[in-house]
């Protein structure tokens, strides 16, 4: 087919009947120059796909081959005048368009209503595409706004969780903080003898009842004292100074004294007290 290429740049009529052919190569399309194509009696399966670029093909003859249908692009030979397709295995659809080929007004008819045919087949298939195309976008388009509304949902979760963390140190951080100020708040107590009032008032003073209790007490120490005092001096001046009580606390009394003076401190306290 490449020699015929060659060979015929420019050929316009071509047979190729009664070679057995099972199959024409993609680049057989490139005799753009055709007008007049003899394909008859081989075995031709299929025609190629892009069959339809012989558009100035007007005279084509496939009798007795294989073929069951014809390509879409077949659609674009918009040039061709004369079909032949009979005795091939044709789809019944398009058998019963094509009809016979049998004189020059009928296979010029089957040109023209396979062509229409192929036109509608190809406007069809195109149609079909579009449908898919538009299934797909959306489909496409279904995905995306899922796709848009799942990273929403985890943006608004991802919000409310910085949101929930954000809450949860401020609220650490309050309770942190009065735990502070309870704690500068206890010395303050502490050292005061009495606690303000929540008004700021001063401390109040202690009971009557302490204040007497306290008196009380002083005044019976000061009795005990003045009660040893005058025991010790009656023991001391007086005749009682004799008799065993007297003399056990006068000698308690006089070691004591000594004991008294024999400390330094004492010693030198007593010193000055008689220099002066």
């Amino acid at each position: 087919m490449d020699f015929l290429r060659a060979a015929l740049p420019k050929a316009t009529i071509l047979d190729l009947s009664c070679n057995k052919l099972t199959t024409l190569p993609s680049d057989f399309c490139g005799l753009t120059h055709l007008v007049k194509l003899d394909l008859s009696k081989n075995k031709l399966r299929q025609l190629p796909a892009d069959f339809g670029r012989l558009v100035n093909l007007q005279h084509l003859d496939l009798l007795n081959n294989r073929l069951v249908t014809l390509p879409v692009s077949f659609a674009q030979l918009k040039s061709l005048k004369w079909l032949d397709l009979k005795d091939n295995p044709l789809d019944p659809v398009l058998a019963k368009v094509a009809g016979d080929c049998l004189d020059e007004k009928q296979c010029k008819q089957c040109a023209n209503k396979v062509l229409q045919h192929m036109k509608a087949v190809q406007a069809e298939q195109e149609r079909e595409r579009q449908r898919r195309l538009e299934t797909d976008r959306e489909a496409e388009k279904k995905w995306e706004a899922k796709q848009r509304a799942k990273e929403a949902q985890e943006r608004e979760l991802r919000k409310r969780e910085k949101a929930e963390e954000k809450e949860r140190r401020r609220k650490e951080y309050d309770a942190l903080k009065a735990a502070k100020r309870e704690q500068e708040k206890k010395p303050k107590k502490e050292t005061n003898q009495a606690p303000k009032s929540k008004s700021g008032s001063r401390p109040r003073k202690p009971p009557p009842r302490k204040h007497t209790r306290s008196w009380a007490v002083l005044k019976l120490l000061l009795l005990l004292l003045l009660c040893v005092a005058g025991g010790l001096v009656a023991c001391r001046v007086t005749e009682l100074q004799q008799q065993p009580l007297c003399t056990s606390v006068n000698t308690i009394y006089d070691n004591a004294v000594r004991g008294l003076r024999s400390h330094d401190i004492l010693q030198w306290v007593l010193q000055t007290d008689s220099q002066q």
